[in-house]
């Protein structure tokens, strides 16, 4: 495998040209410049309303449709018309699940389950815990406190006839883990439920493929994935289909996709999107691929994961060698299981203290609990502050690491 032209990656981000060490990257990625210069060209050049007859409003409209069909091919929608996009996956997440208990036909009714994780961000579960206004049963698929994993066979035994949704994580932003999901999308199907996931933590990592994952809905954030702060719900035509408008009266269920974007999109921030999409097609291409968009983009996120693997190793190996760190997660970088978002404990020091240590030499990580509030509290973390979290993106260097390794040193005992 060809390895990432570092210098070219990091020139794309300008913001990278500073002198702060980005590693909160699953808060929050650096912004490509080409992202920036969509946003600006709509904003200077298209900023008018949508569905007029004269040129500039047809241009426009054009701009948001492109921006549709790259998401469309980034994510591997079979359909463009199944791409919805709104202000945040959290947002994203309560239109959905009220989509679900209104209508004519209501998709959730008194009785029904739902399986929420225990190792989610509050945004794949906050909605469907609402959902028990409507009379639906949600039950918790509790983390293994040994292994720190979503054991399949706890999830088997919590679904039944009548459960109908799962909602569970790709990748969780405090643990790194990857989750089997496919695997989980078999055996929800198999009683006849559907299933939900977030993304938000797994896309910036490896390029997401919404029919592989065999989940009927996967929605992710641009903002983590080095694009505006936006977000994404691929939701499965079928099912798409059969939701009610939660848009304005007149506006049908069979208007795909503006019936669950009230207000429409933000036309400027779709637009930028596209420069994500170029972005990892580019980058493919510089590592020789030749084959299709999403063949280019694999091979981007190919290099990605060997480059991030072999950073997050990097920062590891340094955490496993202390032992008053208790690392919370998978402990090596070895493996396809794990994302490099890293979190640990400090026995003697307070996460928040580490965290602002860092503060005065420009490296910026975080401490708390990343809205994955459930998890602290299971873990018994909470009365520490929650953990402390570095995350690595691919444009981040092993002189970075060793930045923070050698800073993070001079605090950890």
């Amino acid at each position: 495998m060809t390895a990432l032209d570092l210098n070219r990656i990091r020139a794309e981000f300008p913001a990278l040209a500073g002198d702060t060490v980005f590693l909160d990257n699953a808060g929050g990625s650096q912004v490509l410049k080409r992202v920036a210069d969509r946003v600006s060209d709509y904003l200077l050049s298209s900023s008018v309303q949508l569905g007029a007859s004269y040129a500039a409003s047809v241009t426009a409209g054009e701009k948001v449709l492109a921006a549709r069909r790259a998401v469309a091919t980034l994510i591997n929608a079979p359909y463009d018309e199944e791409v919805v996009m709104g202000g945040a996956t959290t947002a994203l997440m309560f239109v959905l699940t009220q989509a679900l208990r209104l209508g004519p036909d209501p998709q959730i009714r008194a009785g029904d389950e739902i399986i929420v994780t225990e190792t989610d961000h509050e945004a794949n579960i906050g909605g469907w815990m609402r959902l028990r206004e409507a009379g639906a049963v949600v039950k918790l698929w509790p983390v293994n406190r040994e292994t720190l994993a979503l054991d399949l066979a706890d999830l088997d035994l919590l679904l039944s006839p009548r459960t109908k949704w799962v909602a569970l994580t790709w990748a969780s932003n405090i643990l790194g883990t990857v989750n089997p999901v496919a695997e989980v999308a078999r055996r929800v199907h198999a009683v006849g439920g559907r299933v939900c996931v977030d993304a938000v933590a797994y896309a910036p990592h490896r390029l997401v493929d919404v029919q592989a994952s065999g989940a009927d809905v996967v929605v992710f954030s641009f903002y983590k994935v080095f694009g505006p702060h936006y977000a994404v719900m691929w939701v499965q035509r079928e099912l798409l289909l059969q939701l009610p408008s939660l848009n304005h009266y007149f506006i049908g269920a069979d208007v795909l996709p503006y019936k669950l974007q009230p207000g429409n999109v933000n036309y400027e921030l779709s637009y930028g999107c596209i420069g994500i999409a170029d972005y990892l097609v580019d980058t493919g291409s510089a590592l020789g691929s030749d084959g299709t968009p999403r063949q280019r983009m694999q091979a981007a996120f190919d290099a990605f994961e060997a480059h991030e693997n072999a950073l997050a190793e990097q920062l590891l190996a340094y955490l496993r060698s202390k032992p008053g760190v208790r690392l919370i997660g998978r402990p090596a970088a070895d493996d396809a299981q794990r994302v490099p978002t890293i979190s640990f404990v400090p026995a003697a020091v307070a996460p928040e203290a580490v965290v602002r240590h860092l503060d005065a030499f420009g490296i910026g990580i975080r401490w708390g609990d990343f809205y994955a509030k459930r998890l602290i509290e299971k873990l018994n973390l909470h009365e520490r502050g929650g953990v402390v979290r570095v995350s690595i993106a691919h444009y981040n260097t092993p002189a970075e690491i060793d930045r923070l390794i050698t800073h993070l040193d001079e605090v950890l005992p």
